[in-house]
């Protein structure tokens, strides 16, 4: 079995949350599945910006380029920061182990209420 790789969530009021995840598994699945208020509610399709997370910097450089059609997504999110990215187009792999994702306080899944 594969390493597990762990996601360092950061919750809006600053709780945080580690995660074990296995490899190739997306930021949204991984937080959703973790209680935590990523709505997602394209499902991954990249159609809204309801997964916007801001990625800790020092994990940044390490992330594929975000594609045009990303930021056209991210153009519509709140709180928007330069490290801003849609989690569900971020795959986990072994360089991001130890990621630290902060979660915007703007987010709310109001698909789990």
């Amino acid at each position: 079995m594969a390493d597990l790789i762990r996601v360092n969530f950061i919750t809006a009021k600053g709780a945080a949350i580690p995660v074990d995840a296995a490899p190739g598994a997306n930021l949204l699945e991984v937080a959703q599945g973790a209680g935590l208020s990523l709505e997602g509610t394209c499902e991954g399709q990249m159609a809204c910006s309801t997964c916007h997370v801001i990625i800790g910097p020092e994990f940044f450089a390490a992330l594929p380029v975000a594609s045009e059609e990303e930021e056209d997504m991210l153009d519509l999110a709140a709180d928007v920061a330069r490290t801003s990215r849609l989690s569900c187009q971020i795959v986990l792999t072994p360089a991001l182990d130890g990621i630290i994702v902060h979660i915007p306080g703007d987010s709310h899944n109001m698909q789990g209420r």
